[in-house]
């Protein structure tokens, strides 16, 4: 008889007993800590927490670390807090059961899955079972772009609006309205104290190319409306667009492409965080090492 798949990844079930772990502790606690209060807690067997996978870790706690994941993702427990897992105000108050730990995982499995096109479900999951978060987090590193063609059109537009706003930009406002020319929000951008001026954009979350016809119509929906217009793209412009966006005599229209658009989250810090990955020097090392006899 055939195995049967698993539809979730066995450390769902240590979801609830890690934010138990981690109030008994006083809202915070090393890793071990926190793994070794669970054991305690449920009366874990040793040879249960001396279960090793194949890479050589332990599964009991490359399970808890993937529960900790989850529920950062969640935000039931501070992200940002590496050598120290403590529980956010939305976690110290939040209990649990199957069903609602089924349905973090759930919704959390699919967002990567959408992100990560070379992945099925069932290769997520048993690659989670067999390696711990950080090491898939360094080999397999989301692609912002990917996750910027994943969102929902409206999603992108807000995502945008966003962008505009930690990029200077005031009085952002995402009209929502459609048939409006391509129009879909306006904001104000200050150059100085005098002088500010009224910008007009639009979204589109494509994965091919913005053509000539398209940012021609956006400059005619803007015309009289305003003197300056952004098209925001997670796909590409045809060499024509770019042409007519830069049409001498009409009013010029801003071209935000797919590897712009990345590099101007990177500069902002948006839905992105600054990873320091030391490399080894080993010149400096060279003399200390012994030497081949």
């Amino acid at each position: 008889m055939a195995k049967k798949r698993k539809s979730q990844a066995e450390f769902v079930k240590w979801f609830e007993p890690l934010l138990d772990a981690l109030r008994q502790l006083g809202g915070s606690g090393k890793p071990r800590e926190a793994s070794d209060k669970i054991a305690e807690n449920l009366n874990i067997q040793d040879d249960k927490l001396n279960e090793i996978l194949n890479s050589g870790q332990s599964r009991f706690y490359n399970q808890i670390a993937w529960a900790r994941q989850y529920l950062a993702w969640e935000g039931l427990l501070d992200a940002s807090q590496h050598g120290i897992w403590a529980l956010t105000p939305k976690g110290e108050n939040t209990f649990l059961n199957k069903d609602q730990a089924i349905e973090i995982f759930q919704k959390w499995v699919e967002i990567h899955r959408k992100t990560r096109k070379d992945k099925s479900e069932k290769k997520l999951i048993e690659e989670q079972e067999e390696s711990e978060p950080d090491e898939i987090q360094t080999k397999n590193k989301t692609d912002l772009l990917h996750v910027l063609q994943s969102l929902t059109p409206s999603g992108f537009e807000k995502i945008c609006q966003r962008l505009l706003r930690e990029s200077g930009f005031k009085n952002v406002v995402v009209t929502g309205q459609s048939h409006d020319g391509g129009i879909d929000g306006y904001g104000t951008l200050e150059m100085n104290p005098f002088v500010s001026f009224k910008v007009l954009f639009q979204c589109k979350r494509y994965k091919g190319t913005v053509s000539r016809a398209q940012v021609g119509d956006f400059r005619n929906a803007m015309i009289g409306r305003a003197e300056k217009g952004i098209i925001m793209t997670t796909g590409t412009f045809s060499a024509d667009a770019v042409k007519e966006a830069n049409r001498d005599g009409a009013p010029q229209v801003e071209l935000v492409d797919g590897e712009k658009l990345v590099k101007m989250f990177k500069k902002v810090e948006l839905g992105v965080k600054p990873k320091v990955i030391y490399e080894v020097d080993l010149p400096f090392f060279e003399p200390f090492i012994e030497k081949e006899k």
